[in-house]
């Protein structure tokens, strides 16, 4: 990779309408790495997922993924360059069966690559092999976070997008997702993106991270760095760190 990161976000500005939603963004994730952004909700940082994706158009700036410019490529396009996102609500596809939600997410394998996929992410997430055959949408809030997570994951992607994981579950799944991201990440070298709001919980996990405000990077820093901040503690952490682990 000569250096390059793996990601690169730069100068992105994102429009929508007359709205600036994000204002000169720059982000780099190297191959191997965890990488977070945090902010509060409303922040922008589900614009910037999303504007990697190519939905919103970047209306300035490139985005660059393995040295290659994506900013205009169509989003299916992206999505067939060993990106996987796991979005913002999960978004299963509810009448689906676990079994037919894991094979939405194989279309880019190779013949003959699903079966042992699928065992890859049973073995991580045991739970949707005893639920395979049920509808997805009748499944707990941690089940289909896991299930979208597993369906982004069965790609085999050399990086994966993850937005809000934690949004409304329980503290102990919330443990289970963040140290299965960590396992992924320290024996198969899985480069993160991850989106959340949970900073106490991102910041423990990345290797760096990035604090948006209202559209712009504000702070950046190694994981340790920021958790140590005051300006982070007292907008992000305090009284509402969630579970230490």
């Amino acid at each position: 990779m000569n250096g390059q990161p793996l990601l690169s976000v730069q100068g992105v500005t994102t429009h929508y309408g007359r709205i600036m939603a994000l204002r000169g963004v720059d982000i780099a994730v190297n191959q191997g790495e965890i990488v977070t952004l945090i902010g509060a909700n409303g922040a922008g940082k589900s614009t910037l997922m999303m504007t990697i994706c190519g939905n919103p158009r970047a209306s300035a700036g490139r985005i660059v993924f393995d040295g290659i410019d994506i900013t205009a490529m169509p989003t299916h396009q992206i999505m067939r360059m060993a990106i996987a996102q796991s979005p913002e609500g999960r978004r299963i596809f509810p009448r689906m069966t676990v079994l037919e939600n894991l094979q939405m997410g194989s279309i880019t394998l190779h013949h003959g690559e699903f079966e042992h996929e699928l065992e890859r992410v049973f073995t991580i997430f045991p739970i949707l092999k005893s639920r395979a055959g049920q509808r997805g949408g009748t499944l707990s809030g941690g089940e289909q976070q896991m299930l979208a997570i597993a369906r982004a994951l069965i790609s085999r992607p050399r990086l994966l997008l993850l937005d809000e994981p934690s949004l409304g579950l329980a503290p102990l799944i919330v443990r289970q997702i963040f140290n299965v991201l960590r396992e992924l990440n320290e024996k198969e070298g899985l480069t993160v993106f991850l989106v959340e709001q949970n900073a106490h919980h991102a910041l423990r996990l990345a290797h760096r991270g990035y604090v948006m405000v209202n559209g712009s990077i504000t702070l950046t820093g190694s994981g340790r760095e920021l958790l140590a901040r005051p300006e982070v503690r007292a907008a992000y952490l305090e009284g509402g760190a969630g579970v230490t682990t």
